[in-house]
């Protein structure tokens, strides 16, 4: 499975992901011309993406999605006006492809008409991959499809301490820390220390925030609590996505 974060952040979203015939993305929050320069660093162009998949309506993952024609694109019913047969269900694999696709729910404050937003868990070939970003909390009932799997692509928002020594509006802090919020660092890699297992093979930490974390924190924050809860997991195979540069995983060259 070859994977690119072509941008992760406030400022726009999207994920490639490829298994060599059918290339993908997972969002679409970047203009077309900086969608264009990123592919430029991967082996793929626009007019081989295959089909777009959309995890909420906040413009930062939706604002490119006038790229493509809304045949190729999928989301749950309110994300976007799309065709009735392009309208994914949470927790219904789909098959697209080559790909099996389930969207997992998450908790965000986004989709208002029909409250719902959701990750990915994509399987292919024998492999597996999660893609779970803007999320307060997640669910204890999915966390069966989220264990052991190959490939992560999960939310590390924001450092708590640095989130405060912002100059962000009280309210907006407390939306962040909020159910329906972003997951801190701490949080993030809490759910993940009991989701890795033996097969999985690389963990992205994903959705950085540009004033509230850094690199630093969130990788010492893995390196922290996986060390103190014992997870069997080489710390070295984690990275971090980037909102200015592609970011390759997987068997991404």
């Amino acid at each position: 499975m070859e994977i690119y974060i072509l941008a992760s952040g406030s400022k726009g979203n999207a994920t490639l992901i490829s298994d060599g015939r059918f290339p993908f993305l997972i969002d679409c929050g970047i203009s077309r011309k900086m969608l264009i320069e990123r592919l430029s660093d991967t082996p793929y162009k626009i007019d081989d993406i295959q089909f777009v998949l959309f995890t909420h309506d906040h413009s930062d993952h939706i604002s490119g999605s006038s790229i493509f024609p809304k045949e190729k694109e999928y989301s749950l019913n309110g994300v976007l006006d799309l065709p009735k047969e392009n309208i994914l269900k949470l927790e219904e694999e789909r098959k697209i492809f080559t790909y099996q696709i389930t969207p997992i729910p998450t908790s965000h404050d986004a989709n208002r008409l029909f409250n719902e937003t959701c990750g990915f868990l994509i399987k292919n070939n024998g492999e597996s991959l999660l893609y779970m970003t803007d999320t307060g909390l997640i669910y204890e009932d999915t966390f069966a499809y989220l264990k052991d799997l190959n490939y992560y692509i999960i939310e590390s928002n924001h450092d708590v301490r640095m989130l405060f020594r912002t100059n962000r509006p009280p309210e907006l802090i407390a939306r962040i820390l909020s159910d329906v919020g972003h997951l801190s660092n701490e949080d993030s890699a809490l759910y993940m220390s009991s989701f890795v297992g033996p097969n999985t093979k690389e963990i992205v930490l994903a959705h950085l925030s540009e004033e509230a974390n850094d690199e630093e924190h969130a990788l010492a924050a893995y390196d922290r609590i996986f060390k103190r809860l014992r997870v069997d997991f080489d710390v070295t195979k984690i990275k971090c996505a980037n909102q200015h540069r592609v970011v390759y995983a997987g068997d991404a060259k």
